[in-house]
């Protein structure tokens, strides 16, 4: 029988009862369970969910979550349901690096994430080229202090014009305006290496190799008013030693970064994050 599969989140105080009426609600819509993951944290009390699940045709969406609109009170639930099918529609901003990018542009291409790239945003203009091999709209916004809020207010435009589910911050080395991140809460990724506080601003793998750092990492989180601390989506490390050179460890550093930042956007358009306080709780 032809199905529709959606994902259901959802985030509630943790009490008994909340899997079995889920779970009864989903079968009296012929709903069949395809993969379900859950978390109880005791030290918050909440308890979080993720089920994928089919429904066959004819069965509407719209009668679960009226169902649902019944049930969550009941149980303080915060729930959303999403298409499985539907691709997340991204907006990329980028500086002068474009390792990211370039990484994000090739795995969406090879359908390795479940997105499409609706358009990339840079204060440069090196990678209009690539945009355009991709066939994906580019935009020049440059910036300056006196014109900050105006190109952040096109930033935005663009982001409503093009129904954007996701903004991407693919190494983009300008800092968004308190303003900018309070209308993109929860909707925008952030990537940086994994030395701060330590070694910040230029060249911050040459300032590591200088001090002869052993570790390097990257870190991507959701963008927030204070910057580089919102909550980690997805981190990882790789050793290394005094035979590399700071452009060997420049190197490995990208490499992270692009994985780092292609695993933290495909858990978020996979609708497999979700906020626990200044944590997050991410469903593999």
């Amino acid at each position: 029988m032809p199905v529709h599969d959606f994902i259901l989140i959802l985030a509630c105080p943790d009490r008994t009862g909340i899997v079995y009426n889920v779970s009864g609600l989903l079968l009296k819509h012929q709903g069949n369970i395809i993969d379900a993951q859950q978390f109880g944290d005791a030290e918050t009390g909440q308890f979080f969910l993720r089920v994928h699940f089919a429904l066959p045709t004819g069965v509407g969406i719209e009668q679960v979550k009226t169902d649902f609109l019944i049930l969550a009170p009941q149980y303080q639930m915060q729930w959303q349901i999403h298409d499985a099918q539907k691709k997340a529609r991204l907006l990329i901003l980028v500086s002068k690096q474009g390792h990211c990018l370039n990484d994000l542009l090739f795995r969406v291409h090879s359908k390795q994430l479940n997105a499409e790239i609706a358009g990339i945003v840079s204060n440069h203009q090196d990678f209009a080229q690539m945009a355009k091999s991709y066939e994906i709209p580019f935009h020049h916004l440059p910036v300056t202090p006196e014109t900050k809020a105006t190109q952040e207010a096109a930033i935005l435009a663009i982001a409503k014009r093009e129904d954007i589910d996701l903004v991407v911050l693919a190494r983009y080395m300008q800092i968004l305006s308190s303003e900018l991140c309070f209308a993109l809460q929860g909707k925008a990724i952030n990537i940086h290496h994994s030395f701060l506080p330590s070694f910040k601003g230029a060249r911050p793998y040459y300032q590591a190799h200088a001090r002869g750092v052993k570790i390097i990492g990257a870190t991507a989180h959701y963008v927030t008013h204070d910057l580089d601390e919102g909550p980690i989506i997805e981190q990882d490390v790789q050793r290394v030693d005094h035979s590399m050179s700071a452009q060997d460890l420049t190197q490995v550093g990208s490499d992270i970064e692009s994985r780092v930042l292609s695993r933290a956007v495909s858990s978020h358009v996979e609708h497999r994050i979700l906020l626990n306080g200044s944590k997050t709780v991410v469903f593999r």
